[in-house]
């Protein structure tokens, strides 16, 4: 072993060999551009997001390509709408069978996600999830070949509730809470109530809310009604800025906040609308070197600020190019011994260097709390909340993240 990496990075017969009968189609054609396939929902309610992706991807690899490629080959990105589970299965084997890609990055949704999972565990190539933060992909339904760059359900839940706990909003405390009836917000919703019962709190009202949901006002009248101490929203893509919205054209002033947050949605909303504190994997305003640096760099491109779901796929495909220079080309095996060893750690934008975690590949990394500014302070459409600095703060470990994380991936 060296940093990590099988032999048959550095031997190039026998395991090579072997290793073509199992994966031709990513060994031959060596000389060309390696291929990764880019799969995110661009449509729906997910669809706004997605698009943040596919612009931080391409600036991604437009950086890699201009600094010489990996290798001396160029990237070449083939990107689709995700749209839905079925439609990400057919259009992850279609990316594996006829476009042969050397790995899979992308997705937001966690019930597509786990789909695109199996067929890269069955495929036998490299998945990376950007946006899908269910802890069931970290451990029921793990898979060897899955990796993440979006933070997970427990990582977002132990950040935000240090907010809460600080602001005397959990223990004795009822919450209403709210949360998107698939995948994603059956698992925070349960990671929430952990939290709360652990912290002595306890629930005023307790929804599921279909994904296509717009109209909010029933759920306002409830809340109103139940009087609880604290609003916790779970829900996901523009019903969030749907839910702001109609928050305040009901007048309602409970405290509110969640456990998954999106900036577009924010910036959706608007300033008048925006209100709370919130758990963000990433902003525009972190302030360390390299985040300024693509912070100005997507501006430039696009003609506005990079969200969350930018940073993560920008940070992915980088991730993902690294891991290749490294183990010497597109062999999975050698890539996933790469991603899970102690010794590789990446460049993510943040004081500290990220690391995935090898029993759950899991990229563990700081977090922020987001807090709405009042409109009056507000200065531009972008700068509409302040970001905190990272959580865990200083030298203490990134584990405090996965506190009370629930399931055990056993890799299937």
């Amino acid at each position: 072993m060296t940093n990590g990496i099988s032999r048959r990075v550095f031997l190039g017969t026998g395991a090579v060999a072997a290793g073509a009968l199992a994966m031709p189609g990513i060994l031959k054609a060596q000389s060309g551009p390696i291929i990764i396939g880019h799969l995110t929902p661009r449509t729906g309610f997910l669809g706004p997001l997605g698009e943040y992706a596919v612009m931080a991807a391409d600036l991604a690899v437009e950086e890699i390509n201009a600094a010489g490629g990996v290798l001396g080959r160029q990237i070449r990105l083939v990107k689709e709408d995700s749209i839905n589970p079925q439609t990400a299965t057919t259009k992850a084997e279609r990316m594996v069978e006829r476009d042969n890609v050397a790995a899979i990055v992308g997705e937001i949704s966690s019930a597509s996600a786990l789909t695109i999972g199996q067929v890269a565990q069955r495929t036998n190539r490299l998945f990376i999830n950007t946006g899908a933060n269910s802890d069931t992909l970290r451990g029921a339904d793990c898979k060897r070949n899955m990796f993440h760059t979006e933070a997970q359900n427990v990582m977002y839940v132990n950040g935000e509730g240090e907010y809460l706990l600080a602001n005397d909003l959990v223990k004795g405390k009822k919450w209403y809470m709210l949360s998107a009836d698939y995948a994603f917000g059956h698992d925070l919703r349960k990671a929430a109530i952990a939290f709360l019962e652990r912290n002595g709190g306890g629930l005023a009202g307790d929804e599921l809310v279909p994904t296509d949901a717009g109209d909010f006002s029933s759920y306002m009248l409830k809340i109103r009604a139940a009087k609880p101490d604290v609003v916790i929203l779970n829900l996901a893509g523009t019903q969030q800025a749907g839910f702001f919205k109609q928050y305040g054209e009901f007048g309602l002033d409970f405290p509110l906040g969640g456990f998954d947050f999106n900036t577009a949605m924010a910036w959706a909303a608007g300033a008048e609308n925006f209100r709370g504190t919130w758990p963000c994997v990433w902003t525009h305003q972190v302030d360390t070197p390299e985040s300024q640096r693509f912070a100005k760099a997507f501006t430039a491109k696009y003609g506005k600020p990079p969200e969350n779901q930018a940073w993560s796929d920008y940070v992915a495909i980088k991730i993902l190019a690294q891991t290749i220079a490294k183990t010497g080309g597109t062999n999975t095996a050698d890539m996933i011994t790469y991603l899970e060893s102690p010794d590789s750690q990446f460049e993510i934008l943040k004081q500290r260097k990220g690391y995935f975690k090898k029993d759950t590949h899991q990229l563990m990394q700081e977090i922020y709390a987001v807090t709405a500014l009042p409109p009056a302070q507000v200065k531009n459409k972008w700068d509409i909340f302040t970001t905190s600095g990272p959580i865990p703060a200083g030298d203490t470990p990134l584990d405090v993240l996965i506190k009370g994380q629930v399931g055990v991936c056993t890799f299937g």
